[in-house]
């Protein structure tokens, strides 16, 4: 069973659809094995998003990312990182297909309503970055 990690951005959670968004993954088969809410940090975030920290939008990112609180989720599941992606869309939510998160939640590419890990290994890294194994269950 592969487990990933999802992020409701503060858009989303902000627009008041965080239950919307937990059912489409519910619903399509990905189970919550753990889940909180909490107000990222400037510090967490940069360490979050890291990766990203030579590219243009990192500043903004990192802006929007503490701009209000998140939910943040390990989803698990058959094929649960592929099945995320899917569920959530396209990062551009105008390039995002009919019925994902993006596309019924997201009001742009910056704010687009979900985050989920690309990888397995990516996934592994970043449900460490916000749970022990013991929230895990």
């Amino acid at each position: 069973m592969e487990q990933t990690l999802s992020i409701i951005k503060p858009d989303a959670v902000k627009k008041g659809v965080v239950g919307k968004i937990i059912d489409r993954f519910e619903s399509n088969g990905l189970r919550i094995a753990a889940a909180k809410k909490l107000q990222l940090s400037v510090e967490d975030a940069k360490k979050f998003y890291e990766v990203h920290a030579a590219r243009p939008f990192y500043g903004e990112l990192v802006e929007f990312m503490t701009s209000g609180p998140v939910v943040v989720m390990v989803l698990e599941g058959d094929n649960a990182v592929v099945k995320n992606r899917e569920l959530m869309g396209a990062t551009n939510p105008k390039e995002a297909a009919a019925g994902t998160i993006r596309a019924d939640f997201a009001e742009s590419i910056d704010a687009n309503a979900v985050h989920g890990s690309d990888s397995l290994e990516n996934a592994k890294t970043e449900i460490a970055f916000f749970f022990a194994k013991r929230e895990i269950c």
